[in-house]
Protein backbone atom coordinates (compact mmCIF):
# COMPACT_ATOMS: atom_id res chain seq x y z
CA UNK A 1 0.00 0.00 0.00
CA UNK A 2 2.97 2.25 -0.51
CA UNK A 3 4.23 4.26 -3.43
CA UNK A 4 7.73 5.16 -4.54
CA UNK A 5 8.79 7.54 -7.30
CA UNK A 6 11.00 6.03 -10.02
CA UNK A 7 12.69 7.49 -13.06
CA UNK A 8 11.60 4.91 -15.57
CA UNK A 9 8.08 4.57 -16.94
CA UNK A 10 6.32 1.35 -16.01
CA UNK A 11 3.39 0.10 -18.04
CA UNK A 12 0.87 -2.50 -16.99
CA UNK A 13 0.65 -4.54 -20.19
CA UNK A 14 -1.49 -7.46 -19.09
CA UNK A 15 -2.72 -8.88 -15.84
CA UNK A 16 -4.00 -12.46 -15.52
CA UNK A 17 -5.37 -13.60 -12.17
CA UNK A 18 -6.22 -17.26 -11.58
CA UNK A 19 -7.54 -18.86 -8.43
CA UNK A 20 -4.77 -20.50 -6.47
CA UNK A 21 -2.08 -18.33 -8.08
CA UNK A 22 -1.15 -16.61 -4.86
CA UNK A 23 1.57 -18.31 -2.84
CA UNK A 24 0.34 -18.16 0.72
CA UNK A 25 2.35 -18.02 3.90
CA UNK A 26 1.81 -20.34 6.87
CA UNK A 27 0.81 -19.06 10.29
CA UNK A 28 1.60 -20.60 13.65
CA UNK A 29 -2.05 -20.55 14.81
CA UNK A 30 -3.25 -22.70 11.93
CA UNK A 31 -3.66 -26.45 11.80
CA UNK A 32 -2.77 -28.52 8.73
CA UNK A 33 -4.82 -27.92 5.60
CA UNK A 34 -7.21 -30.80 4.89
CA UNK A 35 -8.07 -30.83 1.14
CA UNK A 36 -11.15 -33.04 1.58
CA UNK A 37 -14.52 -31.80 0.39
CA UNK A 38 -17.03 -30.51 2.97
CA UNK A 39 -19.64 -32.95 4.22
CA UNK A 40 -23.37 -32.28 4.03
CA UNK A 41 -22.90 -29.08 2.02
CA UNK A 42 -21.25 -28.15 -1.27
CA UNK A 43 -18.52 -25.54 -1.66
CA UNK A 44 -20.89 -23.46 -3.84
CA UNK A 45 -23.49 -23.48 -1.06
CA UNK A 46 -20.85 -22.32 1.44
CA UNK A 47 -19.90 -19.46 -0.89
CA UNK A 48 -23.51 -18.34 -1.26
CA UNK A 49 -24.09 -18.53 2.51
CA UNK A 50 -21.03 -16.56 3.57
CA UNK A 51 -21.59 -13.94 0.83
CA UNK A 52 -25.13 -13.37 2.11
CA UNK A 53 -23.77 -13.04 5.67
CA UNK A 54 -21.13 -10.60 4.41
CA UNK A 55 -23.86 -8.42 2.93
CA UNK A 56 -25.66 -8.34 6.30
CA UNK A 57 -22.37 -7.70 8.11
CA UNK A 58 -21.43 -4.80 5.82
CA UNK A 59 -24.77 -3.09 6.48
CA UNK A 60 -24.51 -3.74 10.22
CA UNK A 61 -20.94 -2.41 10.54
CA UNK A 62 -22.07 0.89 9.03
CA UNK A 63 -24.16 1.36 12.18
CA UNK A 64 -21.26 0.98 14.60
CA UNK A 65 -18.78 3.48 15.96
CA UNK A 66 -15.21 2.36 16.54
CA UNK A 67 -11.61 3.56 16.81
CA UNK A 68 -9.06 2.78 14.11
CA UNK A 69 -5.35 2.96 14.91
CA UNK A 70 -3.02 2.91 11.88
CA UNK A 71 0.76 2.55 11.95
CA UNK A 72 2.96 2.14 8.84
CA UNK A 73 6.73 1.82 9.25
CA UNK A 74 9.77 1.59 7.02
CA UNK A 75 12.16 -0.95 8.53
CA UNK A 76 15.91 -1.20 7.98
CA UNK A 77 17.32 -4.08 9.97
CA UNK A 78 16.37 -3.38 13.58
CA UNK A 79 15.77 0.33 12.93
CA UNK A 80 12.62 2.26 12.01
CA UNK A 81 13.63 4.82 9.38
CA UNK A 82 10.18 6.27 8.73
CA UNK A 83 6.69 6.10 10.19
CA UNK A 84 3.12 7.16 9.49
CA UNK A 85 0.66 7.09 12.39
CA UNK A 86 -2.96 8.12 12.66
CA UNK A 87 -5.69 7.33 15.19
CA UNK A 88 -9.26 8.29 14.35
CA UNK A 89 -12.74 7.57 15.64
CA UNK A 90 -15.49 6.58 13.20
CA UNK A 91 -18.53 8.27 14.68
CA UNK A 92 -21.85 9.90 13.74
CA UNK A 93 -22.58 13.63 13.88
CA UNK A 94 -25.79 15.16 15.26
CA UNK A 95 -27.43 14.62 11.86
CA UNK A 96 -26.62 10.92 11.92
CA UNK A 97 -23.93 11.28 9.24
CA UNK A 98 -20.95 8.96 9.52
CA UNK A 99 -17.68 10.88 9.95
CA UNK A 100 -14.05 10.37 10.99
CA UNK A 101 -12.67 12.33 13.93
CA UNK A 102 -8.85 12.32 14.01
CA UNK A 103 -7.56 12.13 17.59
CA UNK A 104 -3.83 11.59 16.97
CA UNK A 105 -1.79 12.32 13.84
CA UNK A 106 1.89 13.21 14.29
CA UNK A 107 3.90 14.41 11.31
CA UNK A 108 4.68 11.52 8.95
CA UNK A 109 8.35 10.62 8.49
CA UNK A 110 7.82 8.00 5.77
CA UNK A 111 9.68 10.22 3.32
CA UNK A 112 12.85 9.52 5.31
CA UNK A 113 12.48 5.94 4.12
CA UNK A 114 11.80 7.05 0.50
CA UNK A 115 8.09 6.30 0.71
CA UNK A 116 4.95 8.33 0.23
CA UNK A 117 1.20 7.66 0.42
CA UNK A 118 -1.61 8.94 -1.78
CA UNK A 119 -5.39 8.95 -1.50
CA UNK A 120 -5.60 5.43 -2.90
CA UNK A 121 -3.38 4.17 -0.09
CA UNK A 122 -5.65 5.71 2.53
CA UNK A 123 -8.71 4.21 0.83
CA UNK A 124 -7.02 0.80 0.98
CA UNK A 125 -6.53 1.20 4.73
CA UNK A 126 -10.18 2.11 5.25
CA UNK A 127 -11.89 -0.12 2.70
CA UNK A 128 -9.79 -3.05 1.52
CA UNK A 129 -7.78 -4.21 4.53
CA UNK A 130 -11.06 -5.12 6.26
CA UNK A 131 -12.03 -7.04 3.11
CA UNK A 132 -15.72 -7.83 2.60
CA UNK A 133 -17.10 -10.10 -0.14
CA UNK A 134 -20.86 -9.73 -0.59
CA UNK A 135 -23.31 -11.52 -2.86
CA UNK A 136 -23.23 -8.62 -5.34
CA UNK A 137 -19.43 -8.84 -5.60
CA UNK A 138 -19.21 -12.61 -6.16
CA UNK A 139 -19.40 -12.36 -10.00
CA UNK A 140 -16.22 -10.26 -9.99
CA UNK A 141 -14.10 -13.05 -8.51
CA UNK A 142 -12.87 -16.54 -9.22
CA UNK A 143 -13.34 -18.51 -5.99
CA UNK A 144 -11.63 -21.85 -5.44
CA UNK A 145 -12.30 -24.19 -2.53
CA UNK A 146 -8.96 -25.50 -1.21
CA UNK A 147 -9.91 -27.39 1.94
CA UNK A 148 -10.60 -27.22 5.66
CA UNK A 149 -8.38 -25.90 8.42
CA UNK A 150 -8.40 -25.28 12.14
CA UNK A 151 -7.92 -21.66 13.27
CA UNK A 152 -7.39 -21.81 17.02
CA UNK A 153 -10.82 -22.92 18.29
CA UNK A 154 -12.54 -22.45 14.94
CA UNK A 155 -12.99 -25.03 12.20
CA UNK A 156 -12.93 -23.24 8.85
CA UNK A 157 -13.52 -23.76 5.16
CA UNK A 158 -10.70 -22.23 3.11
CA UNK A 159 -11.00 -20.50 -0.27
CA UNK A 160 -8.55 -18.82 -2.63
CA UNK A 161 -9.98 -15.84 -4.50
CA UNK A 162 -8.80 -13.54 -7.28
CA UNK A 163 -10.49 -11.00 -9.56
CA UNK A 164 -11.64 -12.32 -12.91
CA UNK A 165 -10.43 -9.13 -14.57
CA UNK A 166 -9.24 -5.65 -13.67
CA UNK A 167 -11.88 -3.10 -14.66
CA UNK A 168 -10.79 0.53 -14.97
CA UNK A 169 -9.17 1.92 -11.84
CA UNK A 170 -11.06 -0.35 -9.47
CA UNK A 171 -9.07 -2.02 -6.69
CA UNK A 172 -9.50 -5.69 -5.80
CA UNK A 173 -8.39 -8.26 -3.24
CA UNK A 174 -6.41 -11.37 -4.15
CA UNK A 175 -5.57 -14.05 -1.62
CA UNK A 176 -7.17 -16.50 0.80
CA UNK A 177 -10.15 -16.36 3.15
CA UNK A 178 -11.21 -18.55 6.08
CA UNK A 179 -14.95 -19.12 6.69
CA UNK A 180 -16.03 -20.68 9.99
CA UNK A 181 -18.28 -23.73 9.64
CA UNK A 182 -20.77 -22.58 12.29
CA UNK A 183 -21.71 -18.99 11.42
CA UNK A 184 -20.57 -19.19 7.77
CA UNK A 185 -18.77 -15.87 8.10
CA UNK A 186 -15.28 -14.79 7.08
CA UNK A 187 -13.06 -14.83 10.18
CA UNK A 188 -9.67 -14.23 8.57
CA UNK A 189 -8.20 -12.99 5.28
CA UNK A 190 -4.67 -13.13 3.88
CA UNK A 191 -3.59 -11.53 0.62
CA UNK A 192 -3.04 -8.17 -0.97
CA UNK A 193 -4.65 -5.35 -2.88
CA UNK A 194 -4.27 -5.54 -6.67
CA UNK A 195 -3.24 -4.42 -9.26
CA UNK A 196 0.28 -3.54 -8.17
CA UNK A 197 1.75 -1.08 -10.66
CA UNK A 198 0.43 2.13 -12.18
CA UNK A 199 1.74 5.26 -13.86
CA UNK A 200 0.66 8.66 -12.51
CA UNK A 201 -0.47 11.27 -15.03
CA UNK A 202 1.95 13.93 -13.77
CA UNK A 203 4.97 11.75 -13.17
CA UNK A 204 6.45 8.31 -13.15
CA UNK A 205 5.49 6.35 -10.07
CA UNK A 206 5.59 2.75 -8.97
CA UNK A 207 2.84 1.39 -6.72
CA UNK A 208 3.47 -1.80 -4.78
CA UNK A 209 1.32 -3.23 -2.00
CA UNK A 210 2.25 -5.62 0.81
CA UNK A 211 0.60 -8.89 1.73
CA UNK A 212 -1.53 -8.50 4.86
CA UNK A 213 -3.56 -10.60 7.27
CA UNK A 214 -6.79 -9.37 8.84
CA UNK A 215 -8.32 -11.16 11.82
CA UNK A 216 -11.93 -10.77 12.90
CA UNK A 217 -13.60 -11.24 16.27
CA UNK A 218 -17.25 -11.82 17.07
CA UNK A 219 -19.01 -8.64 18.12
CA UNK A 220 -22.47 -8.62 19.75
CA UNK A 221 -22.55 -12.41 19.50
CA UNK A 222 -23.46 -12.36 15.81
CA UNK A 223 -21.15 -10.73 13.30
CA UNK A 224 -17.40 -11.12 12.96
CA UNK A 225 -15.84 -7.65 12.78
CA UNK A 226 -12.24 -6.89 11.70
CA UNK A 227 -10.15 -6.09 14.78
CA UNK A 228 -6.51 -6.46 13.74
CA UNK A 229 -4.52 -6.22 10.49
CA UNK A 230 -0.82 -6.95 10.15
CA UNK A 231 1.53 -6.60 7.18
CA UNK A 232 5.27 -7.33 7.29
CA UNK A 233 6.63 -7.53 3.78
CA UNK A 234 9.52 -6.59 1.51
CA UNK A 235 8.45 -4.66 -1.59
CA UNK A 236 10.71 -5.06 -4.63
CA UNK A 237 10.85 -1.65 -6.26
CA UNK A 238 12.84 -1.04 -9.44
CA UNK A 239 15.23 1.13 -7.42
CA UNK A 240 15.65 -1.29 -4.53
CA UNK A 241 13.85 -3.33 -1.89
CA UNK A 242 11.96 -1.70 0.97
CA UNK A 243 10.84 -3.52 4.09
CA UNK A 244 7.58 -2.17 5.49
CA UNK A 245 5.55 -3.09 8.54
CA UNK A 246 1.93 -2.16 9.10
CA UNK A 247 -0.40 -2.59 12.06
CA UNK A 248 -4.07 -1.55 12.00
CA UNK A 249 -6.28 -1.97 15.06
CA UNK A 250 -10.07 -1.64 15.15
CA UNK A 251 -11.33 -1.13 18.70
CA UNK A 252 -14.31 -0.14 20.86
CA UNK A 253 -17.12 -1.20 18.54
CA UNK A 254 -20.40 0.26 19.75
CA UNK A 255 -23.73 0.26 17.99
CA UNK A 256 -24.99 3.74 17.16
CA UNK A 257 -28.44 4.66 18.47
CA UNK A 258 -30.09 5.20 15.09
CA UNK A 259 -33.47 4.22 13.72
CA UNK A 260 -31.84 1.89 11.20
CA UNK A 261 -32.72 -1.76 11.69
CA UNK A 262 -29.93 -4.33 11.77
CA UNK A 263 -30.91 -7.86 10.87
CA UNK A 264 -29.26 -11.23 11.42
CA UNK A 265 -30.64 -14.20 9.51
CA UNK A 266 -33.78 -12.20 8.76
CA UNK A 267 -34.43 -11.15 12.38
CA UNK A 268 -33.97 -7.67 13.79
CA UNK A 269 -31.16 -7.25 16.32
CA UNK A 270 -32.30 -5.35 19.41
CA UNK A 271 -30.07 -2.50 20.56
CA UNK A 272 -28.97 -4.05 23.80
CA UNK A 273 -25.66 -5.34 22.46
CA UNK A 274 -22.62 -3.88 20.79
CA UNK A 275 -20.17 -4.97 23.43
CA UNK A 276 -17.12 -6.75 22.15
CA UNK A 277 -17.17 -10.51 22.52
CA UNK A 278 -14.27 -12.66 23.55
CA UNK A 279 -11.89 -13.31 20.66
CA UNK A 280 -11.82 -16.88 19.41
CA UNK A 281 -8.97 -16.50 16.93
CA UNK A 282 -6.06 -14.68 18.53
CA UNK A 283 -3.89 -12.40 16.35
CA UNK A 284 -0.21 -12.01 17.14
CA UNK A 285 0.98 -9.19 19.36
CA UNK A 286 2.21 -6.03 17.56
CA UNK A 287 5.96 -5.87 17.05
CA UNK A 288 7.85 -3.76 19.55
CA UNK A 289 9.74 -0.72 18.35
Amino acid sequence: MVMRFVRVALMLVAVVYLCGAVVLEAFADEGPLDPSQPKGITSDEIIQRFAAKEKEFKEARDQYTYRQDVRVQVVDGNSITGEYRQVFDVIFDDQGKRIENVVFAPQSTLENGNLSMDQGDFEDIRQRLPFVLTTEELPEYNILYVGQQQEDELHCYVFDIAPKEIVGKKRYFQGRIWVDDHDFQIVKTFGKTVPDTGVHKKGKEEHLYPKFTTWREQIDGRYWFPTYTKADDVLHFATGDIHIREIVKYENYKRFGSNVKITYEGKEIQKDSGQKGQPQAQPPQPPQK
